[in-house]
């Protein structure tokens, strides 16, 4: 088993996406990038504490290579758009790279020029690529909100 972690805006959708792909054998929403420790939703809504609002996968290697799920995460948001996703907008909802290895590091460099040349995105691509920190799990109700809901996307 292996771990990634993506942001990339609401994490609600986010996680309803990852939790499509086979291979994928957990997620859970959370908070990671900021230097508060154990933030809530409502500190984090503050756009003071540095964290955005994340996801980390589980996934079995074996069935779901990493740069598969690379993928999935740039073909299902808007790299180009700086601390917002639509009508959500702060630095928790960025978008966010957070690499587990040397192995992922390269990996996630490697797509995003990848993504940069392929003509796909009119402006520049202002994803980060950083490493991993300490991932804090977002409250219960923010688990899997979109399935718990009968929802099968965020409205934007």
């Amino acid at each position: 088993m292996a771990k990634a972690t993506f942001a990339a805006g609401c994490f609600w959708g986010v996680e309803a996406t990852f939790r499509q792909i086979p291979g994928v054998t957990g997620t859970r929403v959370g908070y990671t990038g900021g230097e508060m420790k154990n933030p809530t939703y409502k500190d984090v809504c503050t756009d003071r504490t540095g964290h955005a609002e994340a996801v980390e996968v589980d996934y079995d290697p074996a069935k779901v290579s990493y740069e598969a799920l690379l993928n999935v995460f740039w073909e299902n948001h808007d790299p180009t758009q700086l601390n917002r996703q639509g009508p959500d907008f702060g630095t928790q909802y960025r978008s966010a790279i957070f690499y587990h290895s040397p192995e992922q590091e390269q990996a996630a460099h490697a797509s995003k020029q990848t993504f940069e040349k392929s003509g796909r995105f009119n402006r520049p691509i202002v994803t980060q690529i950083v490493p991993a920190m300490t991932f804090y799990e977002a409250e219960d109700y923010h688990q899997q909100y979109l399935e718990k809901h009968g929802l099968a996307h965020c409205h934007i």
